[in-house]
C-alpha cells in the first residue's frame, strides 16, 4: 500500500531529477519552444518541496492536490497548467484515503493523465508529455520499472514526430529531429517513483 509519505518522497525525487536535468530540459526546449522548461519546472518542483514540508498533508490525494495547486501558481509558461492538472486530478480521484493500492494509483494517475489530454487536446503521437505519460500509465500495472521505461521509451519516441501541439507545432517540420522537453521531463516524473519505492 502507498501512503502519504511515498508520495512526499514521489515530489521529492522528481525535485532531485528535474533539479540535476533542469539544463538539458532548458537545452531541448531551446530549438523547439522557450528555453525555459527546465528553469520553470525547477522553480515550481522546489516549491512543491517546501510546500509539503511546511504543511505536511497525510493522504496520498491531499499530498498531490497541494503539488498540483502549487505547480499552477509557481510555474509560467504551459508546464504550470498541464503539470498542475496531472498532479490534481490524480489526487482527487484517489480521495481521502489513508492509504492506496498500487492499482488504485494507476486509474487515478490514468485520470490524470485524460485531464492533461482534455486541457492540452492533445493525443499519443502530437510530440507532448502525452506520448511519454500514457505508456507509461499502461505500464504501472506491472511496476514502477516498467512504468519509466516505457515512459523514457515514450519520450525518446518523441525525435522523429512532427508537433501537432503546443509552441513547437509553429515550427512544422522543423520540430522533427527534436526530443520533446515535456515528454522528457514527465519521464523524470515517472522515473521518481523507482526511487520513492525503492524498487
Amino acid at each position: 500500500m502507498l501512503d502519504a509519505d511515498f508520495f512526499r518522497r514521489w515530489m521529492t525525487a522528481t525535485a532531485a531529477s528535474v533539479d540535476r536535468e533542469a539544463q538539458r530540459l532548458t537545452e531541448l526546449d531551446s530549438p523547439i519552444g522557450d528555453a525555459d522548461h527546465g528553469s520553470n519546472l525547477q522553480r515550481g518542483f522546489t516549491a512543491v518541496v517546501n510546500v509539503l514540508e511546511k504543511d505536511a498533508p497525510d493522504t496520498p490525494g491531499a499530498v498531490l492536490t497541494l503539488a498540483g495547486r502549487q505547480l499552477i501558481s509557481t510555474v509560467g509558461g504551459a508546464s504550470g497548467p498541464l503539470y498542475g492538472t496531472l498532479l490534481r486530478r490524480t489526487g482527487k480521484a484517489l480521495g481521502d484515503a489513508a492509504e492506496v493500492s498500487e492499482d488504485q494509483f494507476t486509474d487515478a494517475l490514468r485520470a490524470g493523465v485524460d485531464a492533461v489530454m482534455a486541457l492540452g487536446g492533445a493525443a499519443p503521437g502530437d510530440k507532448t508529455m502525452i506520448d511519454a505519460l500514457v505508456p507509461a500509465v499502461d505500464a504501472l500495472a506491472d511496476s514502477f520499472a516498467a512504468a519509466a521505461t516505457a515512459a523514457e521509451e515514450g519520450a525518446a519516441a518523441t525525435i522523429p514526430l512532427q508537433a501537432r501541439k503546443g509552441r513547437a507545432s509553429y515550427l512544422g517540420e522543423r520540430s522533427i529531429g527534436h526530443q520533446d522537453p515535456g515528454a522528457t521531463s514527465s519521464s523524470l516524473l515517472i522515473a521518481a517513483l523507482v526511487e520513492a519505492s525503492g524498487e
